[in-house]
């Protein structure tokens, strides 16, 4: 069973359901073996994953487009509790890592002043975990912009890695 629901509040909160312990559920999202498997929506691909999983360290990914035209993401950790909770901020980057501003790209900027990303991982008992991700811009930008429809896309490809992980354990 996987579900997702929203939190209307400001920022964009979804939140998603899934048949695996909440260490699987981790392991998918840290390791960029498996982070490959499922960074961006449905159709897109990610040929480069690098994570330097620790407070403070940098990750960068590639997202491949369905017409091949790449975009790059960077970021750093601001805060990881195991198997708990991490915070940490993203940005467009260049395929080295450095941070593009959205204008630079023709995107609308929409992120809060201040406001970091964070994904909270809940175990449910019953092998269950429910993965809460909060974005760091409204609910309604993430929506107008197709971010919100892209994480939930998203979501359903890291609950097929969750499930091949959860059938090998």
């Amino acid at each position: 069973m996987t579900k997702n629901t929203v939190n209307e509040k400001e920022r964009m909160v979804i939140t998603r359901v899934f048949d695996a312990p909440r260490e699987l559920v981790w392991k998918a999202w840290t390791d960029p073996k498996y982070v490959m498997q499922w960074w961006g929506p449905k159709g897109f691909s990610c040929p480069a994953c690098e994570i330097d999983f620790r407070v403070g360290g940098k990750f960068r990914f590639c997202m491949r487009m369905p017409d091949g035209q790449e975009g790059w993401n960077g970021g750093e950790y601001h805060e990881i509790v195991l198997h708990e909770k991490i915070v940490y901020s993203m940005y467009f980057s260049d395929p080295q890592g450095n941070k593009i501003e959205p204008e630079e790209l023709g995107i609308e900027p929409e992120s809060i002043d201040g406001a970091y990303d964070m994904a909270i991982f809940e175990d449910l008992g019953n092998g269950q975990t429910k993965l809460t991700l909060i974005g760091n811009e409204p609910m309604e930008s993430a929506k107008e912009s197709g971010q919100f429809e892209g994480w939930v896309e998203t979501l359903d490809k890291i609950a097929a890695v969750v499930a091949e992980l959860a059938q090998a354990k």
